[in-house]
């Protein structure tokens, strides 16, 4: 750890510091942001809405989880979205007092808790809540619910983005995961944010260079994540493809699937790792606020096929580490598969690169942001200008 990393994180030591989540009921990139503080500031307790520990990650049994009120209320644990109307409430009755520093992950709700006066904020803001903003057309068409619920929904989500509108403006500093979340931040908010690229944990990712038989693809299994034209692809192409993960396109999927495709639903980090490094390369259609499966991926030293656009076109190098698809079109997609050669990339090089996202690359500009807006160490250029005034006034 160098020697500043460690100055600073003694210093912050002295500080009473609580972390703030919107909700662990699943295992996604923003609860791996959130592993990443705790293992930075382990004395710090964790505050969140709701806590079901069947759903989110091992990791997180043994923290010092505090939740809001909505927890105890009935199947709240797995129907949070029931409690829809209360969650703002939820998150500001989170009690925070008496802390000097607060550090929240947020991609809904965490980023309106309301801190104590004279403590300092700073949220690591993943992207605008989704279902408010840029996809709130697509939330309100795919829900299962009946016509009438549907109908009054809209109008709930009109005072929903006032609230969060204003919960944005609470944070003292905003932080975010790509330049692509950074514009929807000043677009949606009009804040600006500091981009930090989230941690991947690759030192659990030994490069491979044994090249396997089949493609890879994996995450939740959502809509806007694209599998549809994966699985399309490769029930075209009669070509091996492996997808990871759960997720309410499950049953779509499966249904749209060649008989080369294998779905392996969820699996162990362990298990993940072995699927990564015997692929022959990963496939990632989707528009991903950053798109931690790819960094995964390319520490095991695949190559990436990728939508270029959102995090993608800030992670993937075309030619080095993937190669970018032009459109969300499963044409694209089968004919990069049928044009890739594996001799075209080296997997020192890709993983070379992917560990540019590495914890110990998250956790020195995090301290530093952090440590600089609180005038912990003065910078290089606080010091010259101190010496320069000392001396200055010595020799006058």
């Amino acid at each position: 750890m160098p020697t500043d990393v460690q100055k600073i994180k003694d210093e912050l030591g002295k500080l009473r510091i609580a972390l703030v989540h919107d909700y662990l009921v699943q295992d996604g990139g923003a609860e791996r942001v959130l592993a990443a503080f705790q293992r930075i500031f382990p004395q710090a307790k964790t505050h969140v809405i709701v806590h079901n520990p069947k759903k989110s990650h091992p990791d997180f049994k043994g923290k010092q989880i505090v939740t809001s009120f909505l927890n105890d209320w009935p199947l709240a644990k797995s129907y949070y979205q029931w409690y829809l109307p209360a969650l703002p409430v939820a998150v500001e009755h989170l009690d925070l007092s008496g802390y000097d520093l607060i550090i929240s992950s947020s991609s809904s709700f965490a980023k309106g808790v309301i801190t104590p006066a004279g403590s300092k904020h700073f949220c690591y803001l993943h992207t605008p809540t989704r279902f408010l903003w840029e996809q709130r057309i697509g939330y309100l068409a795919d829900l299962p619910q009946p016509r009438i619920i549907r109908a009054a929904l809209p109008w709930l989500l009109h005072r929903l983005r006032l609230w969060d509108k204003m919960a944005a403006e609470r944070p003292d500093y905003l932080f975010t995961n790509s330049e692509t979340s950074r514009r929807r931040i000043q677009r949606h908010y009009r804040r600006e944010a500091e981009v930090i690229f989230p941690p991947v944990d690759i030192d659990r990712i030994p490069m491979s260079r044994h090249l396997g038989d089949y493609w890879l693809a994996g995450g939740r299994l959502v809509a806007y994540k694209r599998f549809d034209l994966i699985v399309k692809a490769f029930a075209k192409l009669n070509v091996p493809l492996i997808i990871f993960g759960v997720g309410p396109e499950l049953k779509k999927l499966q249904s749209l699937a060649g008989r080369r495709t294998k779905f392996v639903g969820a699996v162990s980090d362990e298990d993940k790792v072995k699927l990564y490094r015997r692929a022959i390369g990963f496939i990632h259609p989707q528009i991903e606020d950053f798109g931690i499966t790819a960094i995964e991926a390319m520490a095991a030293g695949r190559p990436v096929i990728a939508f270029g656009q959102g995090g993608a076109a800030e992670t993937v190098i075309p030619g080095k580490t993937g190669k970018f698809i032009e459109c969300q079109a499963w044409e694209d997609i089968g004919d990069a598969v049928i044009r890739h050669k594996a001799d075209d990339y080296r997997p020192e090089d890709i993983r070379q690169h992917a560990e540019s996202f590495s914890f110990a690359a998250f956790e020195e500009k995090l301290l530093h942001q952090i440590a600089s807006r609180l005038n912990i160490l003065p910078t290089q250029e606080a010091e010259e200008a101190l010496l320069g005034n000392v001396y200055g006034t010595y020799f006058d």
